[in-house]
């Protein structure tokens, strides 16, 4: 019999549809589609090899015994990896590089509003107050990227096209076209002293989980502003507000958080010089288009027993 799917998803059609189009609706794989508010009932566990969702109940892995691999719908994995019902014999893949285009762009949008007084202007605008500002220069600035992933690295080359100096870390090292210097984790602290922009793009790991803490956010200049799109888990909350209220940074941008929404009561929502935005970095309207493609290709690799791309390396954390 062939294997059974799981498609967990909302957005079933726009899966289904791609399916279809790449042939592999030819009864090589079976699939069950519920959207996220349903539960699979206990033949679907029981006969699932492959799963498609945003995440599980805790526990219910432990009722798929049949279960060899899982496609997440996000770059970050943390929270599958945290789980104790996952095997060690079941494939994680992650939706790696299916951001490359919208994230890198509303990373300059942050950029833009740091040193651009559009947002200001605007504000004028309802009070009908005319008042002439100057706006900063962003060519000849640097830009430290810490995590030149694929996300990192189209960051690099467009910021690079607007006259940013680009520095950053990178697991390894190795030359990343845009970037002037690219050095290991290691050596964080380089990148920090000499940005003006600190961006951080790094999965959640036990290196990575409150790595930017007091003496960390010391090590910036105190003119230099924090971009997190990575992770929220990245930041220790507190130092960071302490960090902007004293300006021992100038401020902060901040799309990723600990718990999300953000409570209302957290202090980075009334602290002046942090920005927070709704966790919008990777959204956009292709987004399902293009984590489909991946799943597809993934699901013809599945049928076929080849491996599976953007497989998670459990030790790593990505």
């Amino acid at each position: 019999m062939a294997p059974l799917m799981l498609l967990w998803t909302d957005e079933a059609a726009v899966y289904r549809g791609a399916i279809a189009r790449a042939g592999l609706d030819d009864g090589r794989v079976r699939f069950a589609v519920l959207p996220r508010s349903e539960q699979p009932d206990a033949s679907i566990l029981a006969e699932a090899e492959a799963m498609f969702a945003w995440g599980a109940p805790p526990g219910l892995l432990s009722r798929m015994p049949r279960l060899r691999w899982i496609q997440a719908l996000t770059a970050g994995v943390e929270a599958w990896l945290a789980r104790p019902d996952l095997r060690g014999d079941v494939v994680l893949t992650c939706a790696r590089g299916t951001h490359r285009v919208q994230m890198p762009e509303n990373i300059l949008a942050a950029l833009f509003h740091i040193a651009k007084p559009y947002h200001a202007a605007a504000l004028d605008q309802r009070e009908r107050r005319w008042t002439r500002r100057v706006s900063e220069l962003l060519a000849g600035k640097t830009l430290g990227v810490l995590g030149l992933g694929a996300i990192g690295q189209e960051v690099a080359r467009m910021a690079a096209a607007l006259g940013l100096r680009v520095v950053g870390t990178r697991r390894g090292g190795g030359a990343v076209p845009g970037a002037e210097r690219v050095v290991g984790p290691e050596r964080t602290d380089e990148v920090l002293a000499e940005a003006d922009f600190v961006l951080l793009l790094l999965p959640v790991t036990r290196e990575t989980e409150n790595m930017m803490d007091a003496r960390r956010l010391r090590a910036m200049k105190p003119s230099a502003w924090l971009l997190n799109f990575g992770r929220g888990q990245l930041i220790v909350d507190q130092d960071l507000v302490a960090a902007v209220r004293d300006r021992t940074v100038a401020g902060a941008v901040l799309d990723v958080f600990r718990q999300e929404p953000l409570p209302a009561d957290h202090p980075f929502w009334t602290t002046e010089g942090i920005t927070v935005l709704p966790h919008i970095g990777g959204l956009h309207p292709q987004r399902d288009e293009m984590v489909a493609g991946l799943l597809v290709e993934n699901l013809r690799r599945f049928v076929e027993g080849a491996p599976l791309r953007e497989a998670v390396d459990r030790r790593t954390g990505y």
